[in-house]
């Protein structure tokens, strides 16, 4: 028996797709949203989580199917450009997707996770978001956003039983990076820069996620918890 719904979004590929498969694993039904409405795992929503309207109505659908327990705030973007180039329309696209678009997910979904006598939403940050990284301005200000926002919510929404913490992972390979990282160059820095010696794999961050959800901690709310191998903290 369903332990209750866990919304993901951009749960249709990598690390959103283990997430969803991981929680799925553990009893839970998941609604996974993406642009395609495609899932490897739980049951897919068509949704741009970009568009307010959009994402307002996939989460509402959602609640019609069953109550709404938790939320995975996972879609997002990553785009590197000189400073001295960045465009304000490339600065507020990443910031629509990466902050806003949390926003309103987490916004849209509180009724509902109120009305079930409380829930946990794990928001999907970068260890950016502590680190000074050339031609990454937007992505790394949107990620230190979700961290602030992260906090607000916890302090405001813990009277409602509800956790909100934010999962920072580090270099973490994908699909999409996976020829990438396996260059000799690419490995070689990995290996010296990263304590542990390599990139994080989807299932490791999944299974962090998929662990908040199942020991319900609600002791456990506001933090940022970075999953980078040591990397961000390497001296």
């Amino acid at each position: 028996m369903s332990k209750g719904t866990i919304i993901v979004t951009g749960g249709s590929r990598g690390i959103g797709a283990e997430i969803a498969a991981d929680l799925v694993r553990r009893g839970y039904a998941v609604a996974a949203l993406s642009r395609s409405g495609e899932a490897t795992a739980g049951r897919g929503y068509r949704c741009d989580v970009a568009d307010e309207t959009s994402l307002k109505g996939a989460i509402a659908a959602v609640a019609q199917d069953g109550p709404v327990i938790g939320l995975v705030n996972n879609a997002g973007a990553h785009h590197a450009t000189p400073s001295h180039l960045l465009s304000v329309k490339e600065l507020d696209d990443t910031m629509a997707l990466n902050l806003t678009a949390v926003m309103v997910a987490c916004r849209e979904v509180y009724p509902h996770l109120k009305a079930a006598g409380g829930g946990t939403i794990v928001n999907i940050g970068s260890f950016f978001d502590k680190l000074g990284v050339a031609e990454n301005i937007a992505y790394c200000t949107s990620k230190a956003a979700v961290g602030a926002l992260t906090r607000c919510l916890a302090v405001e929404w813990a009277k409602d039983g509800i956790a909100v913490v934010d999962v920072a992972p580090g270099y973490v390979e994908t699909d999409l990076n996976r020829d990438f990282l396996a260059r000799d160059k690419v490995k070689s820095w990995l290996q010296r820069r990263v304590p542990v010696g390599r990139a994080g794999m989807v299932d490791e961050v999944a299974r962090l996620v998929g662990a908040i959800f199942s020991e319900n901690i609600k002791y456990l709310t506001g933090e940022t918890i970075y999953l980078d191998g040591g990397h961000g903290m390497n001296h």
